[in-house]
């Protein structure tokens, strides 16, 4: 009898102090909404959007406090006389990054073909990445790369590469800020990455090298331009040393390539 009754004593409890809870919030609810209705009064346009809210200040008339005074700061916060619209950003978790890439010949180690330097002409690239906003600084990413190779000279030889890379990026500027009650999104972010990668590569062709490669490191480094709240475009120079065994054909030590590339590529957060 003594343990049903500590469990009644304890259900009582718990049930109070839900009912508390639930008359508060209620309250609290209620001043945020009696807050926005004297926001609408006094000629202040809210008007909801899918990502965001903006909130366009069309009269300077301020609300003489009382019930709902919370509310109305919530959703003003101009100072007088002023006409400002607000976007209210949501920052999201994740982001999907896919596009391509052209190679820079002149910042590419030269292939070997049967005892001749020969530079890449028309290589091209393509990667698909899954990343992880960490904070409004870090992000970090897994991606898929896969390169073509061509060179000028032999048109009939070519190569590819195939490789899953991790990178961490650094972004210089926050990517989204607080202001007060509300919190906005930057446009234009340059940011910085660095990472590795592992994968295989294929000099087709007679005597073609085959076999692993290491990029060790890998480096970004470009900027990012917002498109709305949820989509953006990257540009960025991309840096890989490639260490594997021959970078063209007829060959037989491990060597080290230095590969660059001019990426693009869309950026879609969720």
């Amino acid at each position: 009898m003594k343990k049903i009754h500590n469990v009644a004593i304890l259900f009582a409890m718990c049930a109070g102090i839900v009912g508390t809870s639930s008359a508060k919030d209620k309250r609290f609810t209620a001043e945020i909404k009696e807050g926005l209705m004297n926001a609408v009064a006094s000629q202040y346009t809210v008007v909801p959007g899918p990502q965001y809210s903006t909130v366009s200040v069309v009269d300077t008339t301020t609300y003489d406090g009382g019930y709902g005074e919370l509310g109305q700061e919530v959703f003003y916060d101009v100072p007088s006389a002023t006409k400002t619209d607000y976007e209210m950003f949501i920052p999201t978790t994740m982001y999907l990054r896919l596009g391509g890439g052209l190679n820079i010949p002149f910042a590419t180690t030269d292939s070997d073909a049967f005892g001749h330097k020969q530079p890449s002409q028309g290589s091209w690239n393509a990667t698909i990445g899954l990343g992880w906003n960490m904070s409004s600084y870090v992000r970090t990413e897994l991606a898929f790369q896969e390169s073509t190779f061509k060179f000028k000279g032999v048109s009939n030889l070519h190569a590819s590469y195939h490789t899953f890379n991790g990178m961490l990026y650094f972004d210089f500027l926050r990517r989204y800020v607080h202001s007060g009650d509300i919190t906005y999104r930057r446009i234009f972010v340059p940011f910085m990455g660095l990472g590795v990668g592992v994968g295989t590569y294929n000099f087709i062709g007679t005597d073609g090298a085959n076999g692993l490669v290491v990029a060790a490191p890998r480096a970004e480094l470009g900027m990012n331009f917002m498109l709305n709240d949820l989509i953006g475009l990257d540009i960025a120079y991309q840096y890989q040393m490639f260490i594997e065994k021959g970078f063209g054909w007829d060959t037989k030590n491990t060597s080290v390539d230095n590969i660059s590339n001019i990426m693009a590529t869309i950026r879609v957060n969720f």
